[in-house]
Parts: C-alpha cells; structure tokens; sequence
C-alpha cells in the first residue's frame, strides 16, 4: 500500500430571513433607481463575526432536485455545496487534502483504497455519517437508478466495482481496472453525501429538497420550486475541511438562494444593498464595480476551456479539413478584446492551464484566416460573388448553440459568426435556456457541434469524457473509429504513475487538436461573482464555487 495524506440584511434573525424572501419579490422594482457606494474592501483583514445573513442573486435554479441529478449542475451545486461535505477538498490548483476522510492508502496498481473516516460526523438528522453511509453513497454515485430516474454521477469513474465498510470509519474500494484519479474525484461537486435514508427515497420524494438530508454546515430551512432555498447554519457542525482554515459552525446565521433572472437586476440589487452577492455578472459590469468598491470574483475551475466540440459524424465537421479551418478561422485576441476584461486569457490547449498536467498547444489552432481559406479550397468549397462557399450546390452551414451556462457565450457566438462569415461560411444561432439547452441541445448527435465548458477535478477522468469507453460522452462522435485516440485514451485512463499519465494527456492534447475535433476559445471563467464588501473571508474550491462556510459579515 501506498499512503497519500495528504441591502444588506446583516444582523438579522433566522425569522428575519423567511421575510427577506418576500421582499426579494421587489427586486425588480427597486433595482432598478436605487444606488449605493460601499466604502471598504472585501479582504477579510478582521476577526470573523458571528451571525448575519446573505443573500445571493442566481440566474437559474435547475430544473430537479435529485442529488445524482442535480448535484453537478452549475446553479444547484450552490446549495449543494453547503448543505452536503464530501470526502476530502479539492482547492483551485487541484491539490487534495482531507476531510470527512482523514487519509487514505492505495495499492500499487491504483485498483484498491482505503479510507479512513473522522469519527462523530452526523447527517443532519442525526444519523451517522459512517463507513456504511460512504458505501451506500459509492455504490448511489457509480451505479445510480436509471430505471427509477437516478443517474449515476457525471465524471464518477465508471471501473468501480464495489466498496466495502470494514468497520464504522474504514471503507475498502475496489476497482476493476487502474483508477489514479478516485480520490481526487472524491472532491468533485457532484460527490455529496446524502444520508442513506434520502438516497432510499423514490426519485419524486427524492426531487423534494425539504428530504435531500446532508452533514454540511447548513440545512435547508424552506424553499419555493423555480424561486428561491433558505438555508440556515448547523449549530453542531465541528468537522469542515482543515484546509479552508476553519472546521467549526459556519459564522453566517443563514443563506438565502434567489432566482433573478436579469443579470442587470441582480447587479443592481447588490449595488444598492438589497442583496449581497450577485452570480453571472456580465464582464462588461466589473471594471464599474471594481471602481465602486464591490469584491469582483472571477476563479478558474479545473477542466476544459471553453470551446467547441465538432461532431466528426455530422457535415460540414465530417472533413478534417473543414474542422481544421474552422479552428484557424476563429479569432481569439478579438473575442478577449471585444468580449471580456483582462481577467480572461486565450486557450493554450483542451484543458485549463492551472490543471497540473496542462501543457501549451496553442500553435495547433492558431488564428490564421489565410490557411483556413486554403484548407477550405482543398475541402472543395468555392467561395462565390456573395462571398458565401459552396460545393455540389450546398452551403457551408453551420448552427452554433450558446451555451446558457456561461453569461458571454453568446456575444462569442455572435462574432464567431462574423469571423467565419468573412471565410465564406453561412452561422445561424440558435440560444435557449438551461432547460431547453439540455433538451434539445446536450448530447444531440445529430447536431455538427456545440460549445461546452465542463470542469473536472482529476485529469484521469478526460479519456472517459472524451471517448465512448465506458459509457463515456463521445464528444467527437468518433467511437471506436480513432486508434491513436483510443491508445492515449488508455494510456491516461490505465495509468499507474502521475508522470506517465502527464505525458499521455500531453499526447492525448496533441493529437486531438491536430486532428481538429476540438475548437478552443478561452480559458473558462464560468462562474463570475460581484459581492458586498462588507462580506468576507469567502473561499472558492476547485470548481470555482464559492463557499460561505468560513465567510462572515462585517459591521
């Protein structure tokens, strides 16, 4: 074995709370005339305070509540966030460290671990958070209930076979082929534990948050279905992360989740003090926020850049020299200039370049609209007098599909279009909501692409996403019809050495962006916070959610 070890509603009362979500109704109204100038920072240089609530604007708050099925989503995993811990923590470099798992061991080949549990920790009510809770929970991520309507996790790896509880605070994991990357995943937003007594639940009894019971700092004090969640703090919480510098009761008294859907009204309420935190600015708003005194918050996640993913199987991306075109056809200094501040950077490769195994390939799919006119001609397609291509009588068409989950996408969209509009393509645009977005959009095989951002906690997980191994997502649509693809999707997914698993998604990098399945743009920055000064000492984990755990109220 090997052992890794790793308007301001402060003050108020929890009654206070359940009225400021009445009152949240006249967002709209009073967003809208009021103004406000807060005179400090946000860098928490002062000693935490208890009590206080806070309120935090979102733009959606999905569509179910099922932990499996909700837990990874961009919106609900707020809330998840508090009310559930997870196994160990994950931080914005991807380093591991514990948590509800004080350590663990691994055998040689990566196929066994070993977890060893903090003794004491309870679900919210009461019941133990013991080694039993974790196999339940395991065998709940890998497996789900499909037939029930519960998805196995996203990302979850798929060579679990079984765990077993050795006694109350040991659990033995089993994996049917090496799997480096299991404990890391142990970290992700979607691996929450869920008291077993919930997870035995029908999946209708389940979509009832007032039922999703958690060990988190935070419970669940009421919520309205598409409106908003209050959240009130867990006295007897003793058990958070080391690594966030606090593991007592959180300091805030409660947290109140509001849908509004108008980025510029959830702005405005945090300017003029009706709300504390506003999620999904737009980039333009924050240089006037910054210049106002209000804590700007852009972190990165870990995963992949933003991009597009081309179906080979689908034209026009089933020519290698169209895909390749259109990579060089995108330019990517004028997205960050028109589009974002300069808190956003270019891609330089798949994956983020705070993944440790990140490596630069931007010269793969650089900016260069002559060769992408030539690669063009060799593909066939003749540019006519109107400036638009054909071949055999056809267009060169193409949709692109924004993508909801990111508040910029689509102004990128739309100058994409211009950019591939002057090689002589034909773009349409077609932008919908979260919930029409994954009805017609997410995993549509029929469409020639779509944008994606998708983060990751463990690299290991890429070949799965990438490539239909496993039941994976098949991203490229190539199945089993790429071998280099297939052989450095191994080489990552079976590795049992970190070295050799970075020199394979080096490789892995390489190929695909050759072969021009994948278009990126920027490195993401999906999730963007405007905040009230007077609220401090926020953390933000690896997937770039922040976490009022340790934050408190100024004043």
């Amino acid at each position: 074995m090997t052992t890794t070890r790793a308007g301001r509603w402060a003050g108020r009362s929890r009654r206070a709370t359940q009225a400021a979500v009445g009152a949240l109704a006249t967002v709209t109204l009073l967003a809208a005339c009021a103004a406000g100038s807060p005179a400090s920072s946000g860098d928490g240089t002062g000693e935490p305070q208890d009590g206080g609530d806070i309120v935090f604007l979102i733009d959606s708050l999905g569509d179910t509540w099922i932990p499996n099925n909700s837990a990874i989503s961009s919106f609900q995993g707020h809330i998840w966030g508090h009310v559930a811990d997870k196994l160990v923590y994950v931080d914005e470099q991807g380093e591991v460290s514990p948590w509800i798992a004080e350590s663990w061991e691994q055998n040689d080949d990566a196929t066994q671990f070993t977890l060893h549990l903090k003794d004491g920790v309870t679900f919210s009510d009461g019941s133990p958070l013991d080694a039993a809770a974790v196999v339940a929970n395991l065998d709940n991520w890998a497996f789900g209930d499909p037939d029930a309507g519960i998805s196995p996790i996203g990302l979850f790896p798929k060579t679990y076979d079984h765990a077993e509880a050795i006694d109350e605070t040991t659990v033995e994991v089993y994996f049917d082929a090496p799997t480096l990357g299991f404990v890391p995943t142990l970290g992700y937003h979607g691996s929450i534990l869920i008291s077993p007594e919930t997870l035995a639940l029908p999946a209708e009894e389940q979509a009832d948050l007032s039922n999703d019971i958690g060990s988190g700092p935070f419970v669940v004090e009421s919520w309205q279905e598409g409106d908003n969640v209050v959240l009130t703090k867990r006295a007897d919480y003793d058990w958070g992360p080391e690594a966030v510098g606090h593991t007592g009761p959180a300091y805030l008294d409660s947290i109140t989740y509001k849908l509004v859907a108008e980025s510029s009204t959830r702005t405005g309420a945090v300017r003029s003090g009706q709300a504390d935190v506003a999620y999904n600015a737009t980039p333009q708003e924050l240089s006037s926020f910054k210049d106002e005194g209000f804590v700007v918050a852009v972190p990165r996640y870990l995963g992949f850049v933003n991009g597009y993913r081309l179906n080979t199987q689908v034209a026009p991306f089933d020519d290698t020299l169209v895909r390749q075109a259109f990579q060089h056809g995108i330019n990517r200094d004028e997205i960050l200039r028109t589009v974002y501040t300069e808190d956003w950077s270019a891609a330089e490769g798949l994956i983020q370049s705070n993944v440790p195994e990140a490596t630069d390939h931007s010269d793969s799919f650089a900016y260069d609209p002559e060769l992408a006119a030539s690669l063009l001609d060799d593909a066939g397609w003749v540019e006519g007098a109107d400036g638009i291509r054909t071949r055999d009588g056809e267009q060169l068409a193409l949709t692109l599909y924004p993508n909801p989950y990111l508040a910029t996408s689509e102004a990128i969209d739309e100058l994409v279009a211009q950019q591939l509009g002057e090689l002589g393509f034909v773009v349409d645009i077609q932008a919908y909501d979260v919930v029409t977005f994954g009805e017609r959009v997410t995993d549509n095989t029929s469409l020639s692409n779509y944008e994606v951002t998708r983060s990751f906690i463990d690299v290991g997980t890429v070949a799965s996403i990438l490539t239909d191994a496993n039941n994976g997502e098949d991203w490229f649509g190539l199945g089993e019809s790429d071998p280099v693809t297939n052989d450095l999707r191994d080489a990552v997914a079976q590795a049992t050495d970190l070295d050799a698993r970075a020199e394979a998604v080096d490789e892995l990098q390489e190929h695909l962006l050759d072969q021009a399945y994948f278009a990126p743009i920027t490195q993401i920055v999906q999730r963007i916070y405007v905040q009230n000064p007077q609220l401090h000492d926020v953390t933000y984990n690896g997937v770039a959610y922040a976490s009022y755990y340790t934050a408190w109220l100024e004043g």
